[in-house]
Protein backbone atom coordinates (compact mmCIF):
# COMPACT_ATOMS: atom_id res chain seq x y z
CA UNK A 1 0.00 0.00 0.00
CA UNK A 2 2.59 2.34 -0.96
CA UNK A 3 2.10 6.62 -1.15
CA UNK A 4 3.97 8.56 -2.97
CA UNK A 5 5.46 12.42 -1.99
CA UNK A 6 4.53 15.29 -4.89
CA UNK A 7 7.67 17.15 -5.16
CA UNK A 8 5.69 20.70 -6.67
CA UNK A 9 3.09 20.81 -3.69
CA UNK A 10 4.96 19.63 -0.95
CA UNK A 11 2.00 17.08 -0.18
CA UNK A 12 1.20 13.30 -0.31
CA UNK A 13 -1.04 11.48 -2.33
CA UNK A 14 -2.12 7.68 -3.10
CA UNK A 15 -2.65 6.17 -6.41
CA UNK A 16 -4.45 2.63 -6.93
CA UNK A 17 -6.91 0.19 -8.61
CA UNK A 18 -10.16 -1.27 -7.45
CA UNK A 19 -13.27 -3.00 -8.74
CA UNK A 20 -16.20 -1.87 -8.49
CA UNK A 21 -19.89 -4.20 -7.37
CA UNK A 22 -19.71 -4.50 -11.58
CA UNK A 23 -16.67 -6.44 -11.91
CA UNK A 24 -15.38 -3.45 -13.67
CA UNK A 25 -11.67 -1.82 -12.99
CA UNK A 26 -11.32 1.58 -11.61
CA UNK A 27 -7.99 3.77 -10.79
CA UNK A 28 -8.69 6.30 -7.82
CA UNK A 29 -5.77 9.20 -6.80
CA UNK A 30 -6.62 11.33 -4.40
CA UNK A 31 -4.18 14.30 -3.50
CA UNK A 32 -3.16 16.70 -0.73
CA UNK A 33 -2.34 14.58 2.06
CA UNK A 34 -0.25 16.45 4.36
CA UNK A 35 1.51 12.79 5.99
CA UNK A 36 2.80 9.88 4.25
CA UNK A 37 0.32 8.07 6.76
CA UNK A 38 -2.74 9.67 5.83
CA UNK A 39 -2.52 8.70 2.36
CA UNK A 40 -2.31 5.57 2.94
CA UNK A 41 -5.23 5.30 5.34
CA UNK A 42 -6.99 6.97 3.04
CA UNK A 43 -6.28 3.86 0.66
CA UNK A 44 -6.89 1.48 3.60
CA UNK A 45 -9.92 3.28 4.31
CA UNK A 46 -11.33 3.36 1.16
CA UNK A 47 -10.95 -0.55 0.30
CA UNK A 48 -12.33 -1.43 3.57
CA UNK A 49 -15.40 0.31 2.47
CA UNK A 50 -15.29 -0.85 -0.92
CA UNK A 51 -15.10 -4.52 0.20
CA UNK A 52 -17.86 -4.12 2.69
CA UNK A 53 -15.81 -5.91 6.01
CA UNK A 54 -16.00 -5.29 9.55
CA UNK A 55 -12.89 -3.47 9.24
CA UNK A 56 -14.45 -0.14 7.59
CA UNK A 57 -14.80 2.62 10.40
CA UNK A 58 -18.35 3.65 11.27
CA UNK A 59 -18.07 6.88 9.12
CA UNK A 60 -18.14 4.06 5.87
CA UNK A 61 -20.76 2.17 6.72
CA UNK A 62 -23.21 5.52 7.54
CA UNK A 63 -21.90 6.56 3.60
CA UNK A 64 -23.16 3.39 2.65
CA UNK A 65 -25.96 3.39 4.88
CA UNK A 66 -27.32 6.76 3.47
CA UNK A 67 -27.13 6.30 -0.11
CA UNK A 68 -28.53 2.83 -0.19
CA UNK A 69 -31.59 4.53 1.29
CA UNK A 70 -31.35 7.37 -0.68
CA UNK A 71 -33.65 6.36 -3.06
CA UNK A 72 -35.77 4.07 -0.53
CA UNK A 73 -37.15 7.29 1.70
CA UNK A 74 -38.64 10.23 1.19
CA UNK A 75 -36.53 13.51 0.71
CA UNK A 76 -37.61 14.94 3.52
CA UNK A 77 -36.89 11.60 5.89
CA UNK A 78 -33.44 11.07 4.68
CA UNK A 79 -32.74 14.52 5.56
CA UNK A 80 -34.00 14.13 9.21
CA UNK A 81 -31.55 10.83 8.77
CA UNK A 82 -28.51 12.70 7.57
CA UNK A 83 -28.64 15.39 10.18
CA UNK A 84 -28.98 12.45 13.47
CA UNK A 85 -26.17 10.85 12.18
CA UNK A 86 -23.88 13.51 11.63
CA UNK A 87 -24.75 15.90 14.43
CA UNK A 88 -25.75 12.71 17.20
CA UNK A 89 -24.11 9.54 15.90
CA UNK A 90 -20.40 10.39 13.56
CA UNK A 91 -18.90 12.81 16.14
CA UNK A 92 -18.50 9.69 18.95
CA UNK A 93 -18.58 6.74 16.16
CA UNK A 94 -17.17 8.35 13.18
CA UNK A 95 -13.81 7.10 13.07
CA UNK A 96 -13.59 3.27 14.68
CA UNK A 97 -13.91 0.33 12.97
CA UNK A 98 -17.49 -1.09 13.46
CA UNK A 99 -16.26 -4.13 14.55
CA UNK A 100 -14.23 -2.30 17.41
CA UNK A 101 -17.87 -0.49 19.06
CA UNK A 102 -18.98 -2.87 21.90
CA UNK A 103 -22.41 -3.08 24.22
CA UNK A 104 -20.03 -1.19 26.72
CA UNK A 105 -19.13 1.80 24.22
CA UNK A 106 -22.71 1.58 23.47
CA UNK A 107 -23.84 2.31 27.45
CA UNK A 108 -21.43 5.04 27.57
CA UNK A 109 -22.49 6.94 24.39
CA UNK A 110 -26.47 6.81 25.52
CA UNK A 111 -25.31 8.40 28.94
CA UNK A 112 -23.52 10.75 26.96
CA UNK A 113 -26.76 11.53 24.92
CA UNK A 114 -29.31 11.63 28.00
CA UNK A 115 -27.04 13.99 30.01
CA UNK A 116 -27.60 16.34 27.47
CA UNK A 117 -31.12 16.51 28.56
CA UNK A 118 -32.94 15.83 24.89
CA UNK A 119 -36.26 14.57 25.18
CA UNK A 120 -37.21 10.67 25.92
CA UNK A 121 -38.79 10.25 22.44
CA UNK A 122 -36.20 12.07 20.92
CA UNK A 123 -33.19 9.97 22.41
CA UNK A 124 -35.63 6.59 21.44
CA UNK A 125 -34.97 8.11 17.69
CA UNK A 126 -31.73 8.69 18.02
CA UNK A 127 -30.91 5.06 19.09
CA UNK A 128 -33.28 3.51 16.71
CA UNK A 129 -30.77 5.20 14.26
CA UNK A 130 -27.73 3.80 15.57
CA UNK A 131 -29.56 0.46 15.62
CA UNK A 132 -30.78 0.50 12.73
CA UNK A 133 -27.23 1.12 11.03
CA UNK A 134 -25.65 -1.98 12.99
CA UNK A 135 -28.58 -3.57 11.85
CA UNK A 136 -27.46 -2.96 8.44
CA UNK A 137 -24.03 -3.74 8.74
CA UNK A 138 -25.15 -7.38 10.20
CA UNK A 139 -27.10 -8.08 7.03
CA UNK A 140 -24.85 -6.72 4.54
CA UNK A 141 -21.48 -6.67 5.52
CA UNK A 142 -20.72 -9.63 7.86
CA UNK A 143 -20.90 -7.77 11.00
CA UNK A 144 -21.12 -10.51 13.66
CA UNK A 145 -23.73 -9.05 15.91
CA UNK A 146 -25.69 -5.89 16.65
CA UNK A 147 -24.17 -3.99 19.84
CA UNK A 148 -26.92 -1.93 20.34
CA UNK A 149 -29.19 -5.49 21.37
CA UNK A 150 -27.12 -6.39 23.88
CA UNK A 151 -26.39 -2.18 25.12
CA UNK A 152 -30.54 -1.79 25.73
CA UNK A 153 -32.55 0.94 24.43
CA UNK A 154 -32.55 4.46 25.76
CA UNK A 155 -35.79 7.19 25.96
CA UNK A 156 -39.38 5.79 25.41
CA UNK A 157 -41.59 5.85 22.03
CA UNK A 158 -44.23 7.82 23.30
CA UNK A 159 -44.01 10.87 25.63
CA UNK A 160 -45.08 10.66 29.37
CA UNK A 161 -48.10 13.07 28.73
CA UNK A 162 -49.47 14.56 25.54
CA UNK A 163 -50.59 18.02 25.45
CA UNK A 164 -53.87 19.13 24.24
CA UNK A 165 -56.13 21.90 24.21
CA UNK A 166 -59.85 21.97 25.70
CA UNK A 167 -62.41 23.74 23.00
CA UNK A 168 -62.33 26.23 25.96
CA UNK A 169 -58.23 26.83 25.72
CA UNK A 170 -58.29 26.66 21.55
CA UNK A 171 -61.20 29.08 21.18
CA UNK A 172 -59.31 31.53 24.35
CA UNK A 173 -56.34 31.24 21.88
CA UNK A 174 -57.56 31.89 18.54
CA UNK A 175 -59.07 34.99 19.49
CA UNK A 176 -55.52 36.12 19.85
CA UNK A 177 -55.01 35.80 16.17
CA UNK A 178 -57.72 37.81 14.44
CA UNK A 179 -54.96 40.46 14.21
CA UNK A 180 -53.79 38.10 11.59
CA UNK A 181 -56.46 36.15 9.38
CA UNK A 182 -53.92 34.40 7.78
CA UNK A 183 -52.51 32.16 10.74
CA UNK A 184 -56.04 32.87 12.92
CA UNK A 185 -57.48 30.68 9.37
CA UNK A 186 -54.56 28.28 9.65
CA UNK A 187 -54.78 27.30 13.37
CA UNK A 188 -59.04 26.97 12.55
CA UNK A 189 -58.28 24.32 10.15
CA UNK A 190 -55.85 22.66 12.00
CA UNK A 191 -57.96 22.19 15.22
CA UNK A 192 -61.27 21.62 13.67
CA UNK A 193 -59.74 19.65 11.04
CA UNK A 194 -57.29 17.20 13.01
CA UNK A 195 -55.21 17.45 9.74
CA UNK A 196 -50.62 17.33 10.05
CA UNK A 197 -49.00 21.10 9.35
CA UNK A 198 -47.62 19.65 6.55
CA UNK A 199 -50.92 18.58 4.90
CA UNK A 200 -52.23 22.34 5.70
CA UNK A 201 -49.21 24.04 4.25
CA UNK A 202 -49.84 22.03 0.61
CA UNK A 203 -53.34 22.69 0.35
CA UNK A 204 -54.78 24.27 -2.52
CA UNK A 205 -57.86 25.72 -3.81
CA UNK A 206 -58.68 22.71 -5.74
CA UNK A 207 -58.40 20.55 -2.43
CA UNK A 208 -61.49 22.57 -0.88
CA UNK A 209 -65.09 21.88 -1.85
CA UNK A 210 -67.04 24.16 0.12
CA UNK A 211 -69.84 22.96 -1.69
CA UNK A 212 -69.38 19.95 -0.66
CA UNK A 213 -67.79 20.52 2.71
CA UNK A 214 -64.63 18.67 2.67
CA UNK A 215 -60.98 19.03 2.47
CA UNK A 216 -59.20 16.68 -0.03
CA UNK A 217 -55.59 15.88 1.70
CA UNK A 218 -53.18 14.48 -1.23
CA UNK A 219 -50.12 15.58 -0.30
CA UNK A 220 -47.70 17.49 2.14
CA UNK A 221 -45.24 20.26 2.12
CA UNK A 222 -41.59 20.61 3.75
CA UNK A 223 -39.05 23.12 3.71
CA UNK A 224 -35.71 21.95 2.49
CA UNK A 225 -32.85 23.78 2.60
CA UNK A 226 -34.36 27.17 0.82
CA UNK A 227 -36.59 24.65 -1.93
CA UNK A 228 -40.46 24.16 -1.21
CA UNK A 229 -41.15 20.45 -1.54
CA UNK A 230 -44.45 19.22 -2.28
CA UNK A 231 -44.18 15.31 -1.28
CA UNK A 232 -47.08 12.28 -1.30
CA UNK A 233 -48.68 12.43 2.23
CA UNK A 234 -46.86 10.67 4.97
CA UNK A 235 -48.40 6.90 4.54
CA UNK A 236 -51.41 5.89 1.88
CA UNK A 237 -54.08 6.20 4.67
CA UNK A 238 -53.31 10.10 4.73
CA UNK A 239 -54.91 9.89 1.15
CA UNK A 240 -58.45 10.74 2.90
CA UNK A 241 -61.06 13.57 2.61
CA UNK A 242 -62.40 14.98 5.34
CA UNK A 243 -65.39 16.69 6.71
CA UNK A 244 -66.03 20.19 7.22
CA UNK A 245 -68.20 21.93 9.45
CA UNK A 246 -70.44 24.35 8.25
CA UNK A 247 -69.01 27.48 10.47
CA UNK A 248 -65.83 26.08 8.82
CA UNK A 249 -66.13 26.45 5.28
CA UNK A 250 -67.95 30.24 5.72
CA UNK A 251 -65.03 31.33 6.99
CA UNK A 252 -62.67 29.13 4.31
CA UNK A 253 -64.93 30.95 1.82
CA UNK A 254 -64.56 34.28 3.44
CA UNK A 255 -60.70 33.58 3.69
CA UNK A 256 -60.84 32.75 -0.06
CA UNK A 257 -62.63 35.86 -1.21
CA UNK A 258 -59.45 37.77 0.05
CA UNK A 259 -56.96 36.21 -2.02
CA UNK A 260 -56.54 37.63 -5.33
CA UNK A 261 -54.86 36.61 -8.65
CA UNK A 262 -53.96 33.22 -7.38
CA UNK A 263 -52.21 31.07 -9.72
CA UNK A 264 -53.79 27.21 -10.06
CA UNK A 265 -52.08 24.89 -8.04
CA UNK A 266 -50.99 27.87 -5.55
CA UNK A 267 -50.83 27.16 -1.86
CA UNK A 268 -53.88 28.46 -0.24
CA UNK A 269 -51.52 29.34 3.08
CA UNK A 270 -47.99 29.95 1.54
CA UNK A 271 -46.62 29.86 5.28
CA UNK A 272 -43.94 28.06 6.85
CA UNK A 273 -43.83 25.65 9.58
CA UNK A 274 -41.52 28.24 11.31
CA UNK A 275 -44.67 31.14 11.12
CA UNK A 276 -46.78 28.99 12.45
CA UNK A 277 -44.64 28.35 15.30
CA UNK A 278 -43.74 31.84 15.93
CA UNK A 279 -47.38 32.64 16.03
CA UNK A 280 -48.50 29.84 18.36
CA UNK A 281 -45.82 31.55 20.64
CA UNK A 282 -47.04 34.82 20.53
CA UNK A 283 -50.93 33.32 20.64
CA UNK A 284 -50.27 31.61 23.96
CA UNK A 285 -48.62 35.04 25.55
CA UNK A 286 -51.60 37.06 24.32
CA UNK A 287 -54.27 34.35 25.35
CA UNK A 288 -52.66 33.26 28.66
CA UNK A 289 -53.24 29.68 27.43
CA UNK A 290 -50.63 26.86 28.21
CA UNK A 291 -48.28 26.31 25.80
CA UNK A 292 -48.51 23.56 23.29
CA UNK A 293 -46.87 22.43 19.59
CA UNK A 294 -48.33 23.13 16.40
CA UNK A 295 -48.64 19.27 15.92
CA UNK A 296 -50.69 19.32 19.69
CA UNK A 297 -53.38 20.71 17.78
CA UNK A 298 -53.62 17.44 16.15
CA UNK A 299 -54.19 16.11 19.46
CA UNK A 300 -56.55 18.19 20.69
CA UNK A 301 -58.66 17.72 17.63
CA UNK A 302 -58.62 13.78 18.63
CA UNK A 303 -59.18 14.26 22.35
CA UNK A 304 -62.35 16.48 21.25
CA UNK A 305 -63.96 13.72 19.42
CA UNK A 306 -63.09 11.33 21.80
CA UNK A 307 -65.11 13.65 24.21
CA UNK A 308 -68.37 14.02 21.68
CA UNK A 309 -67.98 9.58 21.89
CA UNK A 310 -66.70 8.75 18.07
CA UNK A 311 -65.60 5.23 17.84
CA UNK A 312 -61.67 5.06 17.15
CA UNK A 313 -62.03 3.33 14.08
CA UNK A 314 -63.67 6.80 12.44
CA UNK A 315 -60.96 8.39 14.52
CA UNK A 316 -58.23 6.93 13.07
CA UNK A 317 -59.95 7.56 9.32
CA UNK A 318 -60.40 10.91 10.06
CA UNK A 319 -56.61 11.52 11.14
CA UNK A 320 -55.51 9.44 8.27
CA UNK A 321 -53.49 6.50 10.63
CA UNK A 322 -52.08 3.74 9.24
CA UNK A 323 -53.93 1.74 11.26
CA UNK A 324 -56.61 1.42 14.31
CA UNK A 325 -53.63 0.24 16.54
CA UNK A 326 -51.67 3.39 16.47
CA UNK A 327 -55.08 5.32 16.95
CA UNK A 328 -55.55 3.51 20.19
CA UNK A 329 -52.07 3.34 21.23
CA UNK A 330 -52.01 7.35 21.19
CA UNK A 331 -55.22 7.98 22.73
CA UNK A 332 -56.40 5.42 24.88
CA UNK A 333 -55.80 7.17 27.91
CA UNK A 334 -58.84 9.63 26.61
CA UNK A 335 -60.87 6.57 26.95
CA UNK A 336 -60.88 5.45 30.56
CA UNK A 337 -63.72 7.73 31.61
CA UNK A 338 -66.35 6.11 28.42
CA UNK A 339 -65.73 2.85 29.89
CA UNK A 340 -67.57 4.10 33.06
CA UNK A 341 -69.81 5.61 30.80
CA UNK A 342 -70.54 2.25 29.40
CA UNK A 343 -70.81 0.46 32.02
CA UNK A 344 -73.60 2.78 33.55
CA UNK A 345 -75.60 2.37 30.12
CA UNK A 346 -75.48 -1.75 30.36
CA UNK A 347 -76.43 -1.30 33.95
CA UNK A 348 -79.52 0.88 32.87
CA UNK A 349 -80.44 -1.64 30.00
CA UNK A 350 -80.37 -4.68 32.35
CA UNK A 351 -83.39 -2.57 34.90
Amino acid sequence: MPAYKDNQRGTWYCCFYYTDWQGKQHRKLKRGFAKQRDAKDFERAFLNKLQGTPQMTFSSLSELYLADMENRLRRSTMETKRHMIETKILPFWGGQTISSITPAGIRQWQNAMISKGYAETYLKAINNQLCAIFNYAVKYYGLRENPCHKAGSMGRKHAKEMQFWTRQEFLQFIRALEDKPQAHMAFEVLYWCGIREGELLALTREDIDLEGMTISVSKTYQRIGREDIITPPKTPKSNRVVALPKFLCDELQQYLATIYDQAPGARVFPLTKYFLYHEIVRGCKVSGVKRIRVHDLRHSHASLLVELGYSPLLIAERLGHENIETTLNTYSHLYPHKQSELAEKLDDLHS
